[in-house]
């Protein structure tokens, strides 16, 4: 049996410039998922750490934060588990790669004559750890982007080293359409004809998972979310690696959270919305300064609601980590018996209407949506009620 953690995509050192004055904060959450995923490898006793790739967010990091990282992982070598790093495309091993400037394995403890740190690169593109009976491929490039596939050629079943094969990838599975420019991208079909019993993606930060040909792959997600749409962000992946009585292959995995961050997105209905004090008022019971909260409010709305998303997210930014709120909902159109075509109000709604069928029917959404509004307003006006623009 071989047991792996299987984590990536850490962004440790991320600057978070649009973030503000949460950067620092959110900075902090990042290296407690990362301290937390030793944590969890050292309470499980696990045999392997992988980290494919993007455990700095950049090249340039101060020596203090890679001290720090390092006493992290000497944690790991004091306990004598074994530990396999790849670059990734945002510490990319090129010419002034982190890994070039910071002998890692040596800041962490480990030695030239032991196998408890291994950096892979260009030049040593896999690792035989004989005392569990593994090796690790993880071929990487000198450049962000690969010149090749990663996994071009590979037959790990034909190595006869070690009797576990597991891969390293810092890329994107290929998606027709989506992932053609990606700079690195590996095929299901490679990952098949791979021989690997397991392989350990980084690069996107959504945790998920599949198979191909008796090869188990999965994405491990950053184990704290780096940006802050990234719901399946926040975990790592233990993985088991087992051998039945007739030989057969089986591979667990299992999402453990490392991450403080929580999401939740809600739909408001528009049209039960009675103010924008209910509304602050109805959000704030669910304050919780780990909640990234994205609220849409949905549906046709009232004429006489008003409604200020922007005063809305000001008024409840101490009470979660993040909340953002868009009003996504139409105003309605005229219901009832329309005014004679002859009067103002008639003659108006009628034309505004007119144009907003049009608009639909021509498939421009936005357009349509301001002219709904124009009609809202403008009924209000006509009614004589006073509106704030």
């Amino acid at each position: 049996m071989l047991r792996i953690l299987h984590t990536a995509d850490v962004h440790l050192g991320a600057r978070h410039a649009d973030m503000g004055e949460q950067a620092a904060g959110q900075r902090e959450r990042q290296f407690a998922a990362f301290r937390a995923s030793i944590d969890l490898a050292l309470a499980e006793k696990v045999d392997l750490v992988l980290v494919a790739g993007d455990l700095f967010d950049s090249n340039t990091q101060p020596r203090r934060s890679v001290e720090r990282v390092a006493a992290e992982l000497k944690r790991l070598v004091d306990a004598h588990i074994r530990t396999v790093i790849i670059p990734g495309t945002h510490d990319v091993y090129d010419r002034s790669s982190i890994y070039r400037a910071y002998d890692l394995k040596a800041m962490a403890g480990s030695t030239a004559s032991d196998d408890l740190l291994t950096v892979l690169d260009p030049d040593h593109a896999d690792v035989h750890l004989a005392s569990i009976d593994t090796i690790v491929y993880g071929r990487v490039f000198a450049t962000k982007r690969a010149p090749s596939s990663p996994l071009g050629g590979l037959d790990a079943a034909a190595d006869d080293r070690a009797t576990w094969k597991v891969g390293m990838v810092h890329g994107s599975l290929a998606i027709a359409g989506k992932t053609d420019g990606d700079e690195v991208v590996v095929t299901k079909e490679e990952i098949g004809a791979s021989g690997l019993h397991y392989l350990a993606l980084g690069h996107w930060h959504s945790s998920q998972r599949g198979s191909s040909r008796g090869t188990t792959y999965a994405y491990s997600g950053a184990p704290e979310p780096v940006a802050l749409d990234q719901d399946r962000a926040g975990r790592v992946l233990l993985v088991t690696l087992d051998r039945a009585v007739d030989g057969a292959v089986t591979v667990a995995v299992d999402e453990r959270s490392v991450g403080r961050t929580v999401f939740e997105a809600i739909d408001l209905d528009a049209s039960t919305i009675a103010s924008q004090p209910a509304v602050v008022d109805d959000l704030g019971k669910r304050a919780n300064a780990d909640l990234v909260l994205d609220v849409r409010i949905m549906g046709v709305r009232p004429d006489e609601l008003d409604l200020d998303t922007e005063e809305i997210e000001g008024q409840l930014r101490d009470a979660f980590f993040r909340i953002r709120v868009r009003d996504l909902s139409k105003p309605a159109l005229t219901e009832g018996a329309l005014p004679s075509p002859e009067t103002i109000a008639g003659a108006y709604i009628r034309d505004i209407e007119a144009r907003i069928a049009e608009l639909e029917a021509s498939d421009d959404a936005m357009a349509a949506a301001e002219m709904r509004d124009v009609l809202r307003l403008g009924r209000l006006l006509l009614a004589g009620h006073e509106v704030s623009l």
